[in-house]
């Protein structure tokens, strides 16, 4: 992600004053009359993010008024770089290392763009000094990190398709020296993972499955999945042409799988990781698979197909019977799975399923602390049985149309071991509406939660 700091300020560095919404009053009574008097004429009041631009006499820009709900804020400074005309801003206030962190970060995510496909030039950003105590190296790996989610999500599937993704895979894992393998193709059928081929083997660009490992082998075992649909048409279950708008992004799973391991890498975090990204194209051929079709998935159970559009769940299964298998400390998969979580819980909050309490409470935890909404629903197992299927194992949809974000857990929670603790997370991966710091488009949700659960638990 292109970011815009600098180490020193000079002269013509305006300053940024950070005001909170709950002392706006009090402060206002001790600053000069000529502030006072703009503060009144303007209507700034400091509620979250709102700006004000207050110059000089001589009308040169002298300082920014900034109103924060609280120091730590990180989206009230995510709307600065769009905001400020171009120069060299610092932050006036004393921060925690904590809080510096969170303003650099704001501003950092505030600095997105996606303009791969723009002819013209975009508006030049704004500099901002590095806060004092700001930890940097976090700052950037976080920014790194959601600017790799979004750009994934964003491009267009004609350039992130099965290949394309599989190639981010293998620069991601250059660049921290992580192991990248992928069974691409027919290949999945002579290694025992037929759910994804079937899925994928109607595109042109073959299905794959990306496989990266990074850390020491005596490290907790953490494994992370993401569901990497790069086009989703339905199938011969094919979607209306209003359904298929945003199927761009039902590698959303996917980008956050490595996003997240772009954040455990760059930070160094002690754990063994492995990532895995089943990634395909649901698309149209003489060859897709169909309705009512019976797949035997790599953990042995037969899965019948009641829809070819609930392939999302069909190439996690895999993936997922795959990482059991090494018994790690911990399973954590993304996917954009469900329109049922969407109706649940809105699209900005991640729908959160565990099999495990303390992951659960710890995730939740973690998420409030850095306010990166996520919300349990449950795993209610009286709903198995509308997976239940007259002609084999389980059937990968529901008859009824009710519960269906917990239906689809259910059915991956079939494929992970009882005593493995595992969190599934149904997101949107998309903002619908630009607010400060995430504009319309791929979004991560739920990835900085899940980080600082894990920093908690192994840093």
């Amino acid at each position: 992600m292109s970011t815009s700091f600098k180490t020193k300020a000079d002269s013509k560095t305006v300053p940024i004053t950070p005001v909170e919404t709950a002392v706006f009053n009090a402060w206002l009574k001790k600053e000069p009359k000529d502030v006072q008097a703009w503060v009144r004429a303007s209507g700034f009041r400091a509620k979250a993010g709102e700006i004000s631009l207050f110059s000089s006499g001589s009308g040169v820009l002298s300082r920014v008024l900034l109103g924060v709900e609280n120091h730590d804020g990180l989206w009230d400074y995510a709307g600065l770089p769009n905001a400020l005309p171009d120069g060299s801003y610092r932050i006036d206030a004393r921060m925690s290392a904590a809080g510096a962190t969170a303003a650099a970060t704001g501003w950092a995510l505030g600095c997105y763009r996606f303009d791969t496909y723009k002819s013209g030039k975009s508006k030049k950003l704004p500099s901002l000094v590095w806060p004092a105590r700001t930890a940097k190296a976090r700052v950037k790996a976080m920014a790194d990190a959601i600017g790799l989610v979004r750009d994934l999500i964003n491009t267009p599937a004609e350039d992130m398709g099965p290949s394309q993704l599989a190639g981010e895979a293998r620069k991601l894992g250059r660049r921290f020296k992580a192991d990248v393998k992928v069974i691409s193709g027919d290949a999945l059928l002579k290694r025992n993972y037929p759910t994804i081929h079937a899925v994928g083997r109607a595109s042109d660009d073959p299905p794959r499955l990306i496989d990266l490992r990074w850390g020491k082998k005596t490290q907790p075992k953490i494994s992370i999945i993401g569901k990497g649909v790069c086009f989703d048409t339905g199938g011969l279950d094919l979607k209306p042409a209003a359904g298929m708008l945003r199927m761009k992004k039902d590698m959303g799973g996917g980008a956050h799988a490595l996003g997240l391991a772009s954040l455990i890498m760059a930070l160094k975090l002690p754990v063994c990781l492995r990532v895995l990204v089943p990634a395909v194209e649901n698309n149209v051929a003489g060859n897709a698979f169909r309705p009512l079709d019976v797949i035997k998935t790599r953990k042995g159970l037969t899965v019948e197909i009641g829809n070819t559009d609930a392939e999302g769940r069909l190439v996690m299964c895999d993936a997922l019977a795959e990482a059991d298998s090494e018994n790690p400390d911990m399973i954590l998969d993304f996917a954009t799975l469900t329109g049922a979580a969407r109706v649940a819980v809105g699209t900005d909050l991640a729908a959160m399923f565990a099999n495990d309490d303390a992951l659960a409470a710890d995730v939740e935890k973690a998420a409030s602390k850095v306010g990166d909404p996520v919300w349990r629903l449950p795993l209610w197992r009286p709903y198995r049985k509308l997976l239940n299927s007259k002609v084999a194992d389980i059937n990968n949809v529901s008859e009824g149309g009710f519960g269906g974000a917990i239906t689809a857990a259910l059915y991956l929670q079939e494929f992970v071991g009882e005593d493995t603790p595992w969190a599934h997370f149904d997101i949107m991966a998309w903002n619908v509406s630009a607010s400060p710091g995430r504009p319309v488009g791929g979004e991560a949700q739920g990835l900085r939660a899940v980080f600082e659960m894990l920093e908690q638990r192994y840093s």
